[in-house]
Formats: structure tokens, sequence, C-alpha cells
């Protein structure tokens, strides 16, 4: 679909929202087609790392819009609809592969949620985060989630409840921003951080990634019984034993996925 552009170069996989137009407001269309292209990328061995981006100079999404997704098909099939959104996180969080969100311009409500749900979000220096929900009546509460994992929750909550919008250098100050570049520097920024990651092992990439997201909402009790058991399943991989022999041989590894 043209409002959703779709790239596989080098090992990294990108989804640019293209309604430049809407400044990348999301509809449902693209909302499920985000969906399945992530999921088509977690078992595709040719994509290593996802991109998220917007269209255009002024938004990487402003959120949802609001105009094309009240539904006509009734209250229980919107809501639905909506929760279409939420298993766009949950994807992006089990994809086993690297994300980065790419952002300039407006980055606003389900956008801001969006790029939270990266793992990492390189901003240029025009970006502009908010959760302006509360001013028209609404609450973000959805992306209550990725915003809470990615900044103190009380900042989260001010943000949420006061609808103020920050800039690049404040998100980085409240440490959801990983890179803040010049908006000319923007592009390259991104391509260089994919291009290190596309360049690690994608087996313990994805051992290691998975095992991040599985203990974080755990004990440290009961974290350390699942991460204790994943150091000796990783050590037995191919990869792990070509890392070692690379690193005593002083030579780039010879990475198999295995």
């Amino acid at each position: 679909m043209d409002e959703l552009l779709h790239e596989v170069r080098d090992g990294v996989a990108t989804l640019t929202i293209n309604r430049p137009e809407r400044r990348n407001a999301l509809s449902w269309d693209v909302v499920e087609a985000m969906l399945g292209r992530v999921r088509e990328w977690r078992d595709d061995p040719d994509v290593r790392v996802v991109v998220l981006t917007g269209a255009g100079d002024r938004a990487f999404c402003a959120g949802a819009d609001l105009s094309g997704m009240r539904g006509d098909s009734g209250h229980a099939a919107l809501h639905d609809a909506r929760g279409q959104l939420a298993e766009l996180f949950d994807a992006l969080w089990s994809l086993g592969k690297p994300t980065i969100a790419s952002v300039r311009g407006y980055c606003l409500a389900g956008g801001f949620g969006l790029a939270l749900s990266c793992d990492l979000v390189v901003a240029a220096a025009d970006a502009t985060f908010g959760t302006p929900e509360i001013d028209v009546g609404l609450w973000p509460f959805m992306i209550t989630v990725p915003l809470c994992r990615s900044m103190p929750p009380k900042r989260a909550l001010e943000l949420m409840m006061t609808g103020r919008r920050v800039d690049a250098e404040e998100g980085e100050r409240l440490g959801f921003v990983t890179r803040r570049v010049a908006v000319d520097d923007l592009g390259s920024a991104t391509d260089e951080l994919a291009a290190t990651l596309a360049a690690k092992s994608p087996s313990v990439m994805r051992m290691g990634r998975d095992s991040f997201y599985a203990v974080w909402d755990q004990s440290a009790t009961e974290a350390l019984a699942v991460l204790h058991p994943m150091l000796t399943v990783t050590t037995g991989l191919e990869d792990a034993a070509e890392g070692i022999a690379a690193f005593a041989e002083k030579r780039q590894p010879r990475w198999t996925g295995r």
C-alpha cells in the first residue's frame, strides 16, 4: 500500500509511514499493514534490524487520524480495531531483532508510543514529542506502557496529565531519546546505528534482546532464574564459538546465525 513504504537493504528493513499530508497520522490500514510486515520480518533471515520512520520533513507520526479512525461498524468493532495498535507494540517487543525509530518533526500521541516501542530512538533536533490527548478529552491509555518503559514513570505521567510537548534535547535528558543529532544528520546517524546492529550475531542478538524483554517486569530473583540458563544456552551457539575464535585470532567474526 502506498501509505506504508517498505525496503530491505543490507540486512536493514525500513518501514516508512507515507502520509505526509496528514503528518503521517495512523489509519487503521497503516497499523494493520505495519503489524503484518513486522510479523513477516520476524522470521526473515535477510532482516537483521528494523527502522521505523515517517515521510517528509514535518512528522514522524502525529498520532491517530481522528477523522479516519472513528469507525462506522459499531463500538465493539472499534474497540477491536484499536487493539491492533497494542498488538503492534507487542510485535515490536517480541520481534527478536533490534528496532530503531528515526524521528524528525512531530512525534505525538500514538506516534510517540510507536517510537518508544522501538528499542532505540534517533531524533533530529527539530523533533517534538508529546501526548496531547488530554487536551481533546481523551487519555493515552495504551501508550502508557511504552512511555513508562522509556522514562521515569512520574515523568511520563506528567506529560500525559499536562499534554505539554518536549523537544529532542529534553527527550534525551528524560532518557527516551537514544541519540540526538542535527536535522541534516538524521539519515546518516540512523544508517550508521542500523549498520552497527546488523553486523552483530543475529542469534545472540535475538536471545539477548528476548531475555531483556522477558525479565523487564520481574523481580531480581525471578530475572536471574531466567538469565542464568540463557547464558549457558548462548555460550553453546556456533556464533559464540566463532566470536571467541575471532577475538583470539584478531580477525572479524563470520556470523552464521546458528
